[in-house]
């Protein structure tokens, strides 16, 4: 068995101190040894535990994910349309839950089968983890030359690899919602159209603001209005914008990390607000565009109307979670935010379709990425 704490050391030797995931019997006393030792920050689900530590890395933190192997089918979405055509490496841990020979659970069996299958697949580098620690240690060595070549790389591991690590004592805090401002009814919903939502949020920014525009046409209208280095334009991962946003804010909470959402996005991945919620970074700011339609695919209606995102925010544990009637409220309340800060979560209504003829970024994803590394690592606090 490796001695848990004696390779996690060397994984802080080597850079890596911040953590999200998933829990997994056989990883348990990694995951002990990081909530013990490191920053760990528990996910909803293994994708956005992949987008967590993504946005973590860009913003200069090397970062690890874990997982068991029925979640690798979750995060494979942020791994394939994030991670690779961004350039964004993590270091994984995946259990091998179902090998072949070892007795376990019927639902594990084909996916004990098909994990390294999928990782080659994947275009995943990856090692079955030796429970040797001389020899562990010289895997991460390796793992650590791909990471600092901008490729993910996995440890496959088998059942009762790491030693036993008890988790101390933890801490729960508790994330309440301050203030909430509901619909006015004495109001009438202004359904302005996204592009001047947009215009609105990208004068307001700063050189301490990074915007972060979900996957579709949300982004690609956002590149119209301006092309800047302190921009990221989702380019797939579809949910995954405000995980990556966490990770950031988390990471440096002296920049405004600023996630503009839709409303199919934020639906296909709503434990997300629960995990924002509890880790409350107060450099955040999360603004929902909802036109009730996956407007980037055609047109057809997303289930947002049926959905109040208000008062879910609000229960997940967002400070504040505003109603926005208009672009004047909008601009208003982002300027409110920049001076009161606290995570909170703006909601407008804006009306359906987009600007004719739109155009798609020039700029390649890993490009985006490396000048935004740049952008931050030039905004490093006093």
């Amino acid at each position: 068995m490796l001695h848990t704490k004696a390779f996690g050391e060397e994984l802080q030797r080597l850079g890596f101190s911040f953590y999200s995931g998933v829990p997994c019997s056989f990883l348990k006393n990694l995951i002990n040894y990081a909530i013990n030792e490191c920053e760990y920050v528990g996910a909803a689900n293994e994708g956005d535990a992949v987008a967590i530590s993504a946005g973590a890395f860009l913003a200069g933190k090397k970062a690890v994910v874990l997982m068991q192997n029925s979640g690798l089918t979750n995060a494979v979405s942020p791994l394939v349309s994030l991670n690779y055509p961004f350039r964004i490496p993590v270091l994984g841990f995946v259990s091998l839950r179902g090998e072949t020979g070892i007795p376990d659970e019927p639902q594990h069996e084909l996916m004990g089968q098909i994990t390294t299958e999928l990782l080659d697949l994947m275009q995943v580098k990856w090692q079955i983890l030796s429970s040797d620690l001389n020899k562990a240690k010289l895997q991460l060595l390796q793992a650590n030359r791909w990471i600092a070549n901008n490729q993910p790389f996995f440890f496959v591991v088998r059942k009762g690899t790491f030693a036993e690590e008890p988790l101390k004592k933890q801490t729960l805090s508790l994330h309440l919602n301050r203030i909430k401002r509901m619909k006015n009814e004495a109001f009438t919903d202004q359904l302005p159209r996204r592009h001047e939502a947009l215009q609105i949020i990208s004068v307001w920014k700063d050189n301490k603001t990074v915007l972060i525009a979900t996957t579709g046409k949300t982004g690609r209208e956002l590149y119209e209005i301006e092309d800047a280095p302190n921009h990221l334009y989702m380019v797939g991962s579809m949910g995954c914008a405000a995980s990556l946003g966490l990770g950031m804010a988390l990471t440096r909470r002296d920049l405004d990390i600023v996630v503009i959402d839709g409303d199919g996005s934020l639906l296909m991945r709503m434990g997300s607000l629960a995990t924002n919620g509890y880790y409350s970074p107060h450099n955040m700011l999360h603004i929902l565009l909802d036109n009730q339609t996956h407007d980037s695919t055609g047109g057809q209606s997303t289930v947002s109307h049926n959905i109040d995102f208000m008062e879910i925010a609000a229960f997940c544990g967002y400070t504040k979670s505003i109603y926005i009637h208009s672009l004047e409220e909008l601009k208003t309340s982002i300027q409110e935010w920049k001076q009161s800060r606290g995570l909170t979560f703006l909601y407008m209504r804006i009306s359906k379709g987009s600007q004719s003829q739109l155009g798609r970024p020039k700029i390649k994803p890993y490009e985006v990425k490396e000048r935004l590394q740049i952008f931050i690592k030039n905004n490093l606090p006093d």
